[in-house]
């Protein structure tokens, strides 16, 4: 049986500063199984998955947060979701033959929307202009100018696995010594290498980088790939053009096929499909009127 990927946060005993690590293999050799990208955009999504995972670790919500890159080059749009839960899924859009050695190379000029959408309430977006060779110092960016927070970011993929490792400073503390442990830690963490985050476990990272602070390893919290695409979600997007528009396309094609982004599973619906779906809804909001 396959080991099941884990994220573990971390904090800085005496310091104001925490911490997180990302190891993703089962959960992306799942996400990456829908998609035929190129392998300088699949090596994108892979820190894509890794940060919007490491992300969603750093704020307390219930619902999902989707990170998107948006560009202007080969790479037209990318796209990594993580729930609470940890459920990741990813996608990206771009030509066949989308090639580059880093984030301008793919995306030209772009920029990073953060999205935070819970269950309940109205979601939350920040906008910042993409910056940097690689997706982390866009996200670095994205912390400093909406969130005020020191936080950096080190995410790598490969064919086999993505990973990440995150600090950040802990709100609300003041400049003086917090200012120079930020240096400090910063320093080790930077020493990081690509093969050491993809293949060590989080222990033997923690005790390579930080072997003389005294780091406090909370319990592990399982990742995994989900996506959460239904027929009822699918019929929920259709009602919502209006029957004109989707008759419209009904004359044009015969019928509406709705493909995931995220898995690939595809959703076909005909004219029965689409007279059922409507009824249902007319009698669905007249007996919410009469009660």
């Amino acid at each position: 049986m396959q080991e099941q990927d884990v994220l573990q946060r971390f904090l800085f005993d005496g310091l104001a500063i925490r911490g997180e690590w990302l190891n993703l293999t089962a959960s992306w050799q799942a996400a990456k199984q829908y998609h035929q990208y190129p392998d300088a955009v699949m090596q994108q999504l892979g820190e894509a998955l890794a940060a919007a995972t490491l992300l969603s670790a750093t704020i307390k919500f219930e619902g999902n947060l989707i990170l998107q890159a948006q560009g202007d080059g080969a790479l037209k749009s990318l796209v990594a979701q993580s729930t609470n839960e940890r459920e990741i899924r990813g996608w990206a859009h771009c030509e066949e033959n989308a090639a580059g050695s880093n984030l301008p190379d793919l995306l030209g000029t772009g920029r990073l929307v953060l999205t935070i959408k819970p269950d309940k309430g109205e979601p939350y977006q920040g906008i910042v202009s993409l910056t940097g060779e690689r997706l982390a110092t866009a996200v670095e960016t994205y912390f400093t100018q909406s969130e005020q927070l020191k936080t950096r970011l080190w995410l790598f993929a490969n064919e086999h696995q993505a990973a990440g490792l995150l600090i950040q400073e802990l709100p609300a503390q003041q400049e003086g010594d917090a200012l120079e442990d930020w240096r400090r830690i910063e320093a080790l963490a930077n020493t990081i290498s690509k093969d050491e985050l993809l293949t060590l476990p989080c222990k033997e990272v923690l005790h390579r980088l930080f072997n003389e602070e005294s780091v406090r390893l909370f319990e592990a919290e399982a990742v995994s790939f989900k996506c959460r695409c239904s027929e009822q979600k699918i019929e929920s997007t259709l009602l919502s053009l209006g029957r004109t528009a989707i008759d419209e396309i009904l004359q044009e094609q015969g019928d509406i096929i709705v493909d995931c982004e995220f898995c690939s599973q595809q959703y076909k619906f005909d004219k029965v499909d689409i007279e059922r779906i409507f009824s249902e809804a007319v009698v669905q909001a007249s007996s919410a009127t009469r009660h």
